[in-house]
């Protein structure tokens, strides 16, 4: 080894707790950047295998009826590979062990043979036999629910008519990756399931011999999307085309797109804003150590050490720091990535789903980290290159006290010796103190942003499933009906309050802009289930207009006042111009609000309903859904104390758990920040310390010296961390929110608190640690310290 070398390992065994420190905040940041990474890479490869091998379609085109016959001419359209048409209807499920109907979509699958498109993963079992009309394969997810295996029984009413099935199959399906129930929001195992029956008996069931109700077709990769889609309606439309759709637009795979981009936006925001934190935290250890070495430096140069040499040497000291952050961060960040995969399987149903690690994200994290530390190394190279031998080897020039004095004399009265020396040292030297301040201050600025991201979520369930929705149940239709509906609900013993609702599925289009969604037709003054604006009051919709919730008019980038095209995807399919009249608040999906009447009149459907929401006696929660049940025209019933729990779960135990990994990186870091600060102030003052205790201070009032200066600083980072936390928080939400759910940017005292208590806990600890050092110091060798 080279003597600089030598020197090199000597001065990181020195500050090896510093370094240690710093390496860690570069690793949380590595971590997070290939956790993000692989996961990434790994939902997206396995989805694309996953489709690949399963042929799931590009284009769904449901319609009312069509003859079977209509498939040879979807088939030949130009760019079209493959087509098939199937039925698919909504079912009823019925299970001893529960009072409440469970909602299902059953599906049909050729009587022989594999499908074109969208073929089913067999889990368990076999396939069903065409012989047999009673025959099924179940969801294998809703059948571990509720604890269903091949040769179990199921009720189940389709078309109104009350069937006892047979499971003699498990099955997973690419077409349900996120398995939710039509209008829902949220993935719950036990109250959605899908049901494969053979194409004969399913036709029996729905009244769709020699037709289907929906095609699925397979284009190119280079054909036009928009074009086959206006081709296929074209074809459709007078079979009753409800409007196709492309991949992008399907319901399961939208969910998972959008968790892949969600991860995407935070790991371009995330990571960075972490290793930013290391550089700065770089640049003040290495600016503290060039200041200290500066006699050290002019004597290396003076033996004939070039510019280039010296400053080689420091840069050195910041590349081992950050390589070795780095490969912790890679290895860290593989364990997570591998820990994270079974929490996506509980919510995205792959048939397996492996951690894999592009080899790239190894060099990008590397690279990185190197770069990050080198912004905060490189500046203080200048100071290397700019000192000559003869000027560093001088002493520095004494400070100039001479400006204090009054200070000084008006306080006498007031602080004692130790505490004059603390203020002191903060007044002499405002840049070192500004750089400690501003450090720590981020690290209070990355937990504020973590807690706040907790306090987020817990708003968005409870605004979603308190203010905004009031109700107990929700019964929704298998076709819109009339008004006489709620009389013959409320007649249910037990119902407390109803209100109806209609929903129907559209198109928005604004310019260029355009989003498929739904419009939800809502009484004029709503008690259960309630449109409210940026305060939570409610909305009072308008005779006339769209109520578009905040992200569903940023989707559209579309402002109150401006027209709005809407085409509708049922019934006569009418295309609308409805001005947009106000911006609702909406933390869990992209509603639109119109009042019923209004949109029940321009489809021409006067009176239609096509759900209701429930208020009901839980005491006789039992017999209404008894009662329900036995309603034909009833499509599904659930909960919202359900949904509430299916939520909370999702947050807590899938996908949403992330925000714990990073509060508790956000909780490292900022230890690692105090830390560090605490590190760099003993290694500048450890002589002056030393000093002290020769002069007869006592251990006690020296470490009062070197905390109380810890303290002051802590204490006044805490509101500019406070401010900063509330710019992190809106980079960081906006990285977190998705077309499922937005992360509010709430200001919550108590959040804030708890970051303060956390940095005051971090500044504890590490003044206990550094105050084991005071008392352990070797006066002799640390007198011997050159200034």
């Amino acid at each position: 080894m080279s003597p600089l070398d030598q020197k090199l390992a000597r001065d990181l065994w020195r500050i090896k707790g510093q370094a240690i420190a710093i390496a860690m905040v570069i690793a949380t940041g590595v971590t997070l950047l290939v956790m993000m990474a692989g996961v990434i890479n790994s939902l997206e490869e396995t989805r694309r295998v996953y489709y690949e091998r399963h042929r799931l379609g590009d284009v769904f085109a449901p319609v009312k009826r069509a003859p079977s016959h209509i498939i040879r001419k979807l088939a030949a359209l130009p760019g079209i590979s493959a087509a098939e048409g199937r039925i698919t209807g909504s079912a009823l499920i019925s299970l001893p062990s529960l009072d409440l109907p469970l909602r299902a979509i059953a599906i049909s699958l050729p009587d022989s043979g594999e499908p074109r498109l969208n073929a089913i993963h067999l889990t368990d079992g076999r396939r069903m036999d065409a012989k047999d009309a009673d025959e099924i394969v179940l969801l294998n997810s809703f059948a571990h629910a509720h604890n269903l295996k091949p040769g179990d029984t199921l009720s189940a009413t389709m078309n109104g008519a009350k069937r006892t099935l047979t499971i003699v199959g498990l099955a997973q399906s690419p077409e349900y990756l996120y398995s939710v129930a039509p209008g829902e929001m949220i993935s719950d195992d036990s109250r959605f399931g899908v049901i494969w029956m053979s194409r004969t008996a399913l036709a029996a069931a729905f009244d769709m011999q020699g037709a289907f109700n929906e095609a699925i077709l397979s284009i190119g990769r280079s054909n036009n999307l928009q074009a086959t889609l206006d081709r296929v309606d074209s074809i459709l439309s007078p079979y009753g085309g409800l409007g196709s759709y492309g991949l992008k637009d399907l319901t399961s795979n939208r969910f998972v797109t959008e968790e892949i981009e969600g991860m995407r936006s935070s790991s371009r925001v995330v990571p960075p804003l972490f290793l930013a934190v290391a550089a700065f935290l770089l640049n003040i250890v290495i600016s503290r150590m060039v200041e200290a070495e500066r006699e050290q430096i002019g004597l290396i140069k003076a033996f004939g050490y070039t510019n280039r040499e010296v400053g080689l040497h420091y840069f050195k000291f910041v590349l081992v720091i950050a390589i070795g952050g780095a490969l912790l961060g890679y290895i860290g960040g593989i364990a997570l990535g591998r820990a994270m995969m079974p929490l996506y399987l509980t919510y995205y149903k792959f048939p397996m789903l492996v951690f894999r690690l592009d080899p790239a994200s190894f060099a990008t994290a590397i690279l990185t980290s190197i770069a990050a530390a080198s912004a905060g190394g490189l500046l203080v190279l200048r100071k290397v290159f700019a000192l000559t031998p003869a000027v560093a080897m001088r002493p520095p020039a004494p400070p100039d006290y001479s400006r204090t004095n009054r200070f000084g004399k008006r306080l006498n009265r007031l602080l004692d010796q130790p505490s004059r020396m603390v203020l002191r040292r903060i007044t002499r030297q405002p840049g070192r103190m500004i750089g400690s301040l501003m450090g720590i201050a981020c690290g209070m600025a990355l937990s504020v942003s973590m807690i706040s991201m907790l306090a987020g979520f817990d708003h968005t369930i409870d605004l979603t499933y308190t203010v905004m929705d009031r109700s107990d149940v929700t019964v929704t239709f298998t076709h819109p009906l009339g008004a006489k509906t709620i009389h013959e609900l409320e007649s249910i013993p037990g119902i407390i309050a109803t209100e109806p609702e209609r929903s129907i599925a559209v198109v928005f289009h604004n310019g260029v802009e355009s989003y498929r969604g739904t419009i939800t037709g809502l009484v004029p003054h709503p008690r259960l289930k309630r449109a409210l604006d940026e305060k939570s009051a409610p909305i009072t919709l308008p005779e006339r207009g769209i109520i578009l919730s905040r992200s569903l008019a940023t989707e559209l980038d579309i402002q109150p006042g401006e027209i709005l095209n809407i085409d509708v995807l049922e019934g006569a399919r009418p295309s609308l111009r409805v001005p947009v009249s106000g911006v609702a608040e909406s933390l869990l999906g992209s509603p639109a609000y119109m009042q019923m009447d209004t949109l029940t009149r321009l489809l021409g459907e006067p009176g239609r309903i096509s759900a209701v929401y429930l208020r009901i006696d839980k005491n006789r929660a039992s017999a209404i859904f008894r009662a329900l049940k036995s309603r034909p025209y009833v499509a599904g019933v659930s909960m919202k104390s359900d949904a509430r729990a299916a939520f909370q779960k999702m947050m807590d135990t899938g996908a949403g758990s992330m925000r714990y990994i990073m509060l508790i990186i956000a909780a490292v870091i900022t230890f690692g920040i105090v830390y560090n600060a605490a590190r760099i102030a003993f290694a500048e003052r450890q002589r002056d310390l030393a000093s002290l205790r020769v002069m007869g201070f006592t251990r006690s009032e020296v470490s009062f010296v070197l905390l109380g200066e810890l303290a002051v600083i802590t204490l006044a980072a805490l509101p500019i961390g406070s401010i900063l936390g509330y710019y992190f928080t809106m980079v960081i939400a906006k990285g977190f929110s998705t077309d499922l759910y937005q992360i509010p940017i709430l200001f919550i005292p108590e959040s804030y608190g708890r970051a303060a208590l956390a940095v005051l806990a971090a500044s504890v600890f590490s003044g206990w640690i550094v105050r084991r050092d005071i008392d352990r110091a070797d006066l002799v060798s640390a007198l011997k310290i050159r200034e």
